[in-house]
């Protein structure tokens, strides 16, 4: 075990990486990642125009929020958000982990969550622009539809990793 290891929460952990990418590492003392999460959060909000078209969507400037957002650079805003997220909370339980039993965790968690999140949230902003107003009204716009989506995709993620998981714990014979 080594000397700078403390005890790290693993929700504290994502929860600093929701706030802004990166932030979980650096809680983590994992600093070059941390710094370099950051650093390209930085830059694809400033390409994208993501947090431009955040302002107008919930100031109801739909309009302006749609026509502002650069979607070749926001599209990679999605996987460095659930990549930081994933890799702030498996390393802090690895480090609890290593604490308390002195070896190594050998396990990762909510892998298909955040799979999820990003592939949902991808679909949700590429599109928002097939879908009827009528129906639901939100989903038109590409804020709020990269946000359904993406919760969409979590739960389904998450869904799919526990069936695989309980799947392998019960030994489900393999055809051979």
């Amino acid at each position: 075990m080594r000397k700078d290891d403390t005890y790290k929460s693993p929700v504290a952990a994502m929860l600093w990486s929701f706030a802004l990418p990166g932030f979980g590492q650096i809680y983590n003392r994992d600093y070059f990642l941390g710094l370099l999460l950051v650093v390209w959060e930085i830059i694809l909000n400033l390409f994208s125009n993501l947090n431009l078209s955040l302002m107008y969507t919930f100031h109801g400037n739909y309009e302006q929020a749609h026509g502002i957002i650069n979607y070749e650079w926001g599209l990679f805003y999605p996987s460095v958000f659930a990549f930081s997220l994933w890799q702030a909370y498996n390393k802090a339980k690895a480090i609890t982990y290593r604490q308390e039993h002195q070896e190594e965790l050998r396990k990762v968690y909510f892998t298909g969550l955040f799979f999820g999140l990003t592939a949902g949230m991808n679909l949700g902003l590429t599109t928002h622009h097939i879908y009827p107003a009528e129906v639901l009204q939100f989903l038109a716009y590409p804020v709020y539809c990269g946000l359904f989506f993406g919760v969409v995709g979590a739960v389904v993620g998450h869904l799919i990793e526990l069936y695989f998981v309980r799947r392998r714990e019960r030994g489900t014979p393999s055809s051979d």
